[in-house]
């Protein structure tokens, strides 16, 4: 069996991040909402009904994986989605869950 090298596991390591940060439900919802547009971080946690701190953990999970960049207006934090394939990701989960869901019918 081949080795695997250091930018394959690199890659390894850095996949599982990214799963770790969207292993949270109010994550995913954060990130559903940022799907649709850029948002003001007060419109998430209105949205999201949490707390400014909590949403405050959230956001800084997702920023140090990579998936979302904020920027201070004064006072405002503003947010937005930080690479287009974060959509791609979200979509590719939703269809395979779709599909587990349609599968588990039909041997129900």
């Amino acid at each position: 069996m081949k080795r695997k090298n250091r930018a394959d596991v690199e890659i390894y390591e850095r996949q599982a991040n990214l799963c770790k940060a969207f292993a949270n439900p109010t994550r995913l919802q954060l990130i559903g909402m940022l799907e649709v547009s850029d948002c003001w971080a007060s419109e998430l946690q209105q949205g999201l009904d949490v707390s400014k701190a909590n949403l405050s953990q959230h956001l800084s999970i997702l920023k140090a994986a990579g998936l979302v960049q904020t920027r201070r207006e004064g006072k405002q934090l503003f947010c937005k989605l930080a690479v287009p394939e974060v959509k791609k990701a979200t979509a590719l989960f939703r269809s395979m869950l779709k599909a587990q869901m349609r599968e588990n019918r039909r041997w129900a």
